[in-house]
């Protein structure tokens, strides 16, 4: 299969077939200017709806007769992902340039600002007003059509891209906050990079501009909902836009909360999903949660608001068990009814843990398989190819492995005992026959570990390359994030070793430094940040907020080897309630997390 034939299928977005309204069970909402625009930084605040099926986004198209006039620009945030915000730069025949974005926040849980500027010789994204992501290749240049700005929420009929789709998750809502339009004038701008950018306008969303916005009432082949206008609306200072039935339009939700899946982490941990997000008094009251033959000992309530993990004596996993929630409400005073659920049991692996990521069982290496509540390990996004049987792969003798491949994937997840694993990541460029054209990063837990891996440049075509990095797991998932430079992640195989069990946080790890989780958090006031520093080295800490700007920062070079802390006191730092990030930065690793103050 063509590299590019899924992403083009995925890109089918613009009003390609208008059809009768009311022709679809399902209404979602776009909002796109009367204007277009050439060139110039495009900006907006929002926060996107957590529903898997769903997508909400911020972006640019030029409306066109054909595709080989295609110009667009997006930003889409997917509500399978807590951690990814989707860009593509959609060029003439609908030629993609897609990259997942590991962001270090839930794009759910608060408002951010996303961005992108366009010019003639180049697109870079933008997150919280730092540059995540440029292109700069020869595509740029076909970029040259005026486009409208728009926004619009949908649920893709493309599950692979998207998710299962369930309707009994509407309604959903997005929530923008404004939109800002500067003009490209280098120069004599004054904002943006190189201050090559120039404020025009911005517009609040206290209510609709009818000069400068249109609601669309249109669909296309591949969404699975009509855009209807009463599905926009204007509420406290913010456009929001809803997905919903056919029945309950706008901005009200009637339905009660349910239980989407509840699954065992271990004999004593249990996880619940809901259907949309419940309020904290009645979703934190262990009264509200049976488990028959178990007892609920504790209620940790998730920062998405969704999931929350209850901790309960031992439970016996030689009957079926159920979780059983009662008198839970959801944000609009909706009540769930008494019901029971099924709970998901965990699998136990045997080590070292081996997956074929593109293809099937073979050698003791475990098929590929797409991720879910049900699984123990999967893939989310991309497509499999499988090369000759007969292509010899250098530097292995495992060459089957090799010969198939997972690509344009976002992440690849393992459910594990919380410990210490030594993970490999396992690749072949069996396509390309020349350097540059497939470089991507890879994010491993919150970790950039691999920086602008060009395979075929390292190794060369159809020879193996593997990269192992030990980490701590506290969650009880490995994650694996894939983001693209030029085109195209690829994941041939993994390997995981269990070194040890449990939170073991003075085993040396295979790094400069281990940054671990703050406790507590969410906190008022003080919480203690530990690291580990595996030798001496230039290093250091800083603290941001979701603008990034540094609020504190502390030189670690003079810090022992081995595991130190940092006890943070934010009231002498004089910080307002909020998202916060810290990481620590050495020569060429990042570890960045997230801490939460409650004041």
């Amino acid at each position: 299969m063509n590299l590019n034939m899924k992403k083009i299928f995925l890109t089918l977005f613009i009003g390609l077939v208008t059809i009768t309204l009311n022709a679809k069970d399902f209404k979602g909402a776009e909002y796109r200017t009367k204007g277009a625009y050439l060139y110039g930084r495009f900006e907006t605040k929002m926060k996107s709806p957590a529903k898997e099926g769903i997508l909400a986004s911020f972006f640019t198209y030029h409306e066109i007769a054909g595709i080989q006039d295609w110009n667009e620009i997006d930003i889409e945030i997917l509500g399978r992902y807590k951690d990814d915000v989707q860009f593509n730069a959609i060029t003439p025949n609908q030629i993609n340039h897609v990259r997942h974005q590991f962001t270090p926040f839930d794009p759910s849980v608060d408002y951010h600002v996303y961005a992108f500027e366009w010019t003639p010789n180049y697109i870079a994204w933008f997150i919280d007003g730092t540059e995540v992501y440029r292109q700069t290749g020869e595509h740029i240049a076909t970029m040259n059509k005026a486009q409208k700005i728009m926004m619009n929420i949908w649920n893709p009929a493309f599950v692979n891209w998207a998710g299962r789709w369930n309707p009994e998750i509407l309604p959903a809502f997005a929530y923008y906050d404004y939109v800002s339009y500067y003009s490209y004038a280098p120069g004599t701008g004054n904002y943006g990079t190189n201050n090559n950018f120039k404020h025009e306008w911005t517009d609040n969303f206290d209510s609709w501009d009818q000069v400068r916005w249109e609601k669309g009432t249109h669909t296309w082949s591949g969404n699975n909902c009509d855009f209807v206008t009463n599905n926009i609306v204007f509420s406290d200072g913010k456009m929001i836009l809803c997905l919903t039935d056919a029945v309950y339009l706008g901005f009200q939700d009637k339905k009660a909360p349910f239980v989407l899946w509840g699954r065992m982490n271990n004999f004593n941990t249990v996880t619940v999903k809901f259907s949309e997000e419940i309020d904290s008094l009645t979703g934190n009251t262990k009264g509200n949660y049976i488990i028959p033959g178990a007892t609920v000992n504790e209620v940790k309530f998730l920062e998405d608001r969704t999931t929350v993990q209850l901790k309960t004596s031992t439970i016996d996993t030689a009957i079926e068990n159920i979780v059983i929630g009662a008198r839970i409400k959801d944000l609009y005073g909706n009540t769930m009814p008494t019901k029971s659920t099924p709970l998901f049991e965990p699998k136990s692996f045997t080590y070292p843990i081996k997956i074929n990521s593109g293809g099937p069982s073979v050698l003791g290496y475990l098929a590929e398989k797409e991720w879910n509540e049900t699984t123990e390990y999967g893939y989310e996004d991309g497509a499999s190819s499988i090369f000759s049987s007969t292509l010899q792969i250098n530097g292995t003798e495992e060459d089957v492995i090799y010969q198939s491949e997972r690509h344009t994937l976002a992440s690849t997840r393992v459910r594990v005992p919380d410990g210490v694993y030594k993970v490999r990541l396992m690749f072949a460029e069996n396509y390309f026959t020349s350097p540059t054209q497939r470089i991507f990063d890879v994010f491993l837990e919150d970790s950039l570990v691999i920086n602008n891996l060009d395979i075929y440049q390292t190794v060369g075509k159809n020879t193996a390359l593997n990269k192992e990095y030990t980490i701590q797991i506290s969650d009880g998932i490995i994650d694996i994030h894939f983001c693209a430079e030029v085109d195209n992640p690829i994941l041939n195989g993994l390997y995981i070793e269990q070194i040890s069990t449990g939170i073991n946080e003075g085993k040396v790890l295979e790094k400069d430094f281990q940054l671990y989780q703050n406790y507590p958090n969410p906190f008022n006031g003080t919480t203690v940040i530990r690291y580990y520093l595996n030798g001496s080295k230039e290093l250091k800490f800083q603290v941001y907020n979701t603008l990034g700007q540094i609020v504190y920062s502390e030189n670690l070079s003079s810090k022992n080897t081995g595991n130190n802390e940092i006890v943070l006191n934010t009231n002498k730092l004089n910080l307002s309630s909020g998202v916060y990030f810290y990481s620590i930065n050495g020569d060429d690793q990042k570890q960045i997390k997230k801490l939460i103050l409650l004041k």
